[in-house]
């Protein structure tokens, strides 16, 4: 300090241990219960809360898929319970390899990350490894032959509908903004509904009178396209009574929410008493009623006891499921 009053500040000299790179007189703060002042404890003390809060946050996120909303984890029917498997055992070795790159990840991250006062030189020597580039090309080769092998064995298998079994034919047409079902042996129809027996397969044969679309039951299986002018197999089946909902899986216009399906499973003596009832009771479809259904329009659920010749394509295009399965008659 000058005497005029004016202070200066002096650099305060303090000498630095060479030996442990901490100046000369430096403790170390005091820890412990019976040490004055604030115990050292609070981050280590948080990391096992924050663990905890982790694997919750991870648990609800992975058992959200768990519930009854999530349909395709609830499969009803041979085909959907076959490709689920197949999901299934695919996400296995997909969740394995995401775990071990994150904990990498992880590793690399906290282990060699550059501290502050860190005065080491970086001089990376690179070298080659004929050994781990073998590793690391062989464990994908084998991840998609272990995924590949049994998903090219079920397409097949489901390309192929049960030997010795018959199926009930349903004629699916996708329009704007509505289905219409049409049962062949049966010579009734549906529009926006369908009931069909439990434990029987079903074969759809689907086209379009309209735009492109997509055919989906999730809880029986895949979706399927429909295209105008052309014919594609699809056989399901479900095993279990209830209701379940179709829709559209292809963005079709102002309509396309609307664009649903409910399909009923009952009995075999229902369904055939419910094919009975239709035909006593209910009007055949009309030419017009026919040309009605093709406006773009949400309609309710209507039933025909008939419907007119040359609504549905009669070749299937030679899109036909393995065996040939079109060429026999039917019985409801």
């Amino acid at each position: 300090m000058s005497r005029g009053g004016t202070h200066c500040a002096l650099p305060l000299q303090r000498q630095v241990n060479p030996v442990v790179g901490r100046p000369s007189g430096h403790r170390r703060p005091p820890t412990g219960r019976g040490a004055a002042g604030v115990r050292r404890t609070g981050r280590p003390g948080r990391r096992p809360a924050r663990l905890v809060s982790a694997v919750a946050a991870a648990a609800a996120l992975l058992l959200t898929g768990c519930g009854p909303d999530y349909v395709v984890l609830h499969p009803v029917g041979p085909v959907a319970k076959s490709e689920l498997h197949v999901v299934e055992m695919a996400a296995v070795p997909m969740a394995a390899v995401f775990l071990f790159v994150v904990a990498l990840f992880f590793i690399a991250v906290f282990r060699f990350r550059d501290r502050p006062g860190n005065t080491a030189p970086y001089t990376p020597e690179w070298e080659g490894s004929r050994r781990l580039e073998v590793v690391w090309f062989a464990i994908p080769i084998l991840i998609v032959g272990f995924i590949a092998v049994p998903t090219v064995r079920t397409t097949f298998a489901l390309d192929r509908l049960p030997p010795a079994r018959d199926p009930l034919m349903i004629d699916v047409t996708s329009l704007d903004w509505k289905w219409l079902f049409q049962y062949p042996s049966a010579r009734i129809a549906t529009v926006d509904y369908l009931k069909v027996p439990t434990g029987r397969p079903l074969l759809f044969e689907l086209t379009a009178d309209s735009p492109m679309n997509t055919f989906w039951i999730p809880q029986l299986g895949g979706m399927e396209y429909t295209m105008p002018g052309r014919v594609l197999p699809l056989w399901l089946q479900v095993d279990r009574p209830g209701i379940y909902w179709g829709r559209s899986g292809n963005f079709s216009g102002v309509g396309f929410a609307q664009m649903q399906f409910r399909l009923q499973a009952v009995s075999p003596a229902a369904f055939t008493a419910w094919v009975a009832g239709v035909r006593g009771t209910d009007p055949p479809m009309s030419p017009a009623d026919y040309r009605e259904l093709l406006k773009p329009a949400v309609v309710g659920d209507q039933t025909y006891a008939g419907y007119p010749a040359g609504s549905f394509p009669a070749q299937t295009h030679g899109f036909t499921l393995t065996g040939g399965m079109y060429t026999y008659p039917q019985t409801a």
